[in-house]
């Protein structure tokens, strides 16, 4: 087995998720993460943990979806149970089909989320990460030869974490202290309020409340939205190409949108529920191991040059102990991404912290 899977396994395992003995673990591998799983179960059994394996499959849930009548019961006990449970769940991507579920109608999937309700928060409250295994149709949608797109997973995956956690605190620092943000570039002049919120280093661990490998970024639970946003970054949404997509916001709330391609699947989303018109997320991407866009929000949200927002579900890390309940209710996430690598600023309180993707304290930042 290629050593950089096991190097990958084991910065899983202990920087990530802390994995200690007598741990409960649910271990969720995709159709074509099998080498990573058997990595990874070795290191959980050298630590002692005590694993469960599910199985992730997009033509599983195709097939399941497709033959449901839509009434879906809510948090099925059996499944609840297995979160409720857990101390952490470890999710290996890796899919075999990225468009799997296109064709699965957006009200179905839009249900079966809404029933899940319980579950998806039950398994928040574990110390889950979730990860990806290279395989040939992520490279494909990458549009990446199969080795080329392993060299970039493994760049953006083996890294030194504690010091871009050390890089990131500045930005962390910034925002804790700041009020507003706003950004502005081609299409957009976005601002939004950011106090009483406490940002995130995302460093790809845990003990950062972080749960994505790769990170590198800081995110926050932005309120008060006001203005227009320009996201030129493609992404896949419920299987289908989602292009150049103009969000409208007032009081907080998307009130009108658009997109190139893929409108239909947006709009699917922002009618999830009420909360999904709302913002949950500004991220702001600070991993300069990831150069490259790839249709892949794990990699493509956490590259520098980048802010994402999310509409729908904030994280109840963004909030003060004891006010978590305050952040914002849906049964979605979805980020989008926007390139601020040229004609761009970011400004927090009126101090210009980014331009043209550059931050005030990396050198060829322009005053």
């Amino acid at each position: 087995m290629d050593q950089r899977i096991h190097d990958h396994a084991e910065v899983l395992v202990d920087w990530s998720a802390r994995i200690e003995r007598g741990d409960d673990v649910v271990l969720a591998v995709a159709e074509d993460a099998h080498d990573l799983a058997v990595a990874v179960a070795e290191k959980l059994g050298e630590r002692g943990a005590n694993v469960v394996t599910t199985y992730m499959s997009s033509e599983v849930s195709r097939a399941y979806l497709q033959a449901h009548d839509g009434d879906f019961d809510a948090d099925p006990a059996h499944e609840l149970a297995l979160y409720e449970n857990a101390d952490s769940v470890l999710f290996l991507g890796g899919g075999r089909n990225t468009a799997a579920t296109a064709d699965v109608p957006g009200e179905k999937q839009q249900a079966a989320s809404k029933a899940a309700t319980g579950i998806r928060e039950a398994r928040m409250e574990t110390d889950w990460v979730s990860t990806v295994h290279p395989t040939r149709s992520l490279a494909q949608q990458a549009g990446m030869a199969y080795e080329e797109y392993q060299a970039f997973v493994y760049d953006a995956v083996l890294r030194d974490w504690e010091e871009l956690a050390d890089q990131m605190a500045e930005m962390k620092d910034i925002l804790d202290a700041g009020s507003e943000v706003r950004i502005v570039k081609e299409d957009t002049d976005l601002t939004m309020k950011i106090d009483d919120r406490v940002a995130v280093n995302s460093a790809a661990s845990v003990a950062y409340d972080s749960h994505n490998l790769p990170s590198g970024e800081v995110f926050t639970a932005p309120y008060a939205t006001e203005g227009t946003v320009f996201f030129d970054v493609p992404m896949t949404l419920s299987g289908k190409r989602v292009r150049n997509v103009h969000l409208t916001f007032e009081d907080g709330e998307v009130v009108d949108f658009s997109a190139e391609s893929g409108e239909d699947a947006l709009a699917d989303i922002l009618d999830t529920d009420e909360g999904a018109r709302r913002l949950g997320e500004l991220g702001i991407g600070m991993n300069r191991g990831i150069d490259r866009f790839t249709d892949s929000i794990l990699f493509d949200e956490k590259m520098g040059d980048t802010v994402h927002l999310a509409v729908g579900r904030a994280y109840g890390s963004n909030f003060p102990e004891g006010h978590e309940d305050e952040a914002n209710d849906s049964a979605v996430h979805v980020d989008m991404i926007t390139d601020m690598s040229d004609e761009s600023r970011m400004e927090v309180d009126g101090d210009v912290v980014q331009r043209n993707g550059t931050f005030r304290w990396e050198d060829g930042f322009e005053e």
